[in-house]
């Protein structure tokens, strides 16, 4: 039998993809609207203007996509993830180089620059390596069961996708 914990983070990646999928099949059909949305381990919420009938059919169009093979829609250039990995390495970067330049002004605000820049020009594939890797997976082991429009944890009101578990 498979630990709860683990099954959780299981769901919890395949929501996070089928958020991404979802929202790159709403921004091909409706390119205008400003979309956001957060994972669960029972589903996600979707963020913006958005109609609950549509969002249900791009979520199908996403599910059977992925199905289909299209594992590229998991990744999404706006996730969260991508800012987190930012920031872990420009800290990672900028602590190396002020620990390994020397004290001095100058030298170190042009280290600091530097791994700035770095970090920069790392981030984006680092960030969408972590999204494939680590924080979502191709989802096979769900079912929508519905679309509704709840609060999040936060108080944000937002369409709630929920899923069911398929073993």
């Amino acid at each position: 039998m498979a630990n709860p914990t683990t099954l959780n983070l299981a769901c919890l990646r395949q929501c996070h993809a089928l958020e991404h999928g979802t929202v790159w099949v709403l921004a091909e059909t409706q390119p205008q609207i400003t979309l956001g949305g957060t994972a669960t381990d029972h589903g996600f919420y979707i963020y913006g203007a958005v109609e609950p009938r549509q969002l249900e059919q791009a979520v199908q169009t996403a599910l059977e996509r992925f199905k289909q093979g299209e594992a590229g829609l998991a990744v999404h250039p706006r996730c969260g993830t991508n800012l987190s990995v930012r920031m872990v390495l420009t800290l990672g970067l900028s602590l190396g180089c002020g620990s390994l330049l020397p004290r001095r002004p100058l030298p170190r605000l042009l280290g600091v620059g530097l791994a700035v820049f770095g970090a920069s020009l790392l981030a984006r594939d680092l960030g969408a390596l972590t999204q494939r890797h680590l924080t979502t997976a191709i989802p096979h082991n769900l079912v929508i069961q519905g679309v509704t429009y709840e609060k999040d944890w936060l108080g944000r009101g937002g369409h709630f996708v929920r899923v069911g578990w398929v073993n």
